[in-house]
């Protein structure tokens, strides 16, 4: 189901972003896993290689994902709430974003995950009606989410809002991500 999906992914032009990227990015991780990971969007380097979370970020968040005991290749599924980069890296409309709802849905039903991490605010509004700040959802289990019975959706802080976040001191944004982390790993279990 996943390659059929990812097919489609690849010849879709259900919005204007198919005449402006380069490559779909359509996952990355293991399709066994019990973590799925959905960001927003990919960034420029994502869309030159096709993978989701390649470049500043997700080296970040790859160094997170290790001091987590998270293995990105096995432990993980790696997904976006869009499937081709929005130019000048801006945020996802609400016309694209339905526009690859499906593909989102048919790789959350064919994974069975039983967590999945909202990777930022765009990910989470994905799926919560009402408005939040990340700051204060990040790391709260919601398992009541519409549609998505028995899978806990956890949010985390996104990695290009930790670029800017230097220190690791007890309470600051890194800190938390790595404990969220760390939480995350128990409840996939």
């Amino acid at each position: 189901m996943l390659e059929k999906l990812e097919n489609e992914a690849r010849n879709c032009k259900a919005c204007g972003l198919c005449a402006t990227r380069i490559n779909t990015v359509f996952s990355d991780g293991s399709k066994n896993a019990k973590i799925m990971l959905i960001g927003e969007a990919p960034g420029a380097d994502e869309d030159k290689q096709g993978k989701p979370f390649v470049g500043r970020a997700g080296k970040l968040l790859n160094e997170f994902l290790k001091q987590a005991g998270i293995d990105r290749h096995k432990d993980l599924y790696i997904a976006n709430t869009l499937k081709c980069r929005p130019p000048e890296n801006r945020k996802p409309t609400k016309e694209e974003k339905a526009a690859c709802e499906r593909f989102l849905k048919g790789q959350i039903e064919a994974l069975k995950p039983s967590v999945i991490v909202l990777c930022g605010a765009t990910a989470a509004e994905s799926f919560f009606d009402k408005k939040f700040q990340i700051t204060k959802i990040r790391g709260e289990i919601f398992d009541n989410v519409k549609g998505f019975e028995g899978i806990k959706f956890i949010p985390i802080l996104h990695p290009s809002y930790l670029l800017r976040q230097h220190s690791t001191q007890e309470g600051s944004p890194r800190d938390l991500t790595l404990k969220d982390l760390i939480m995350i790993k128990k409840a996939a279990l």
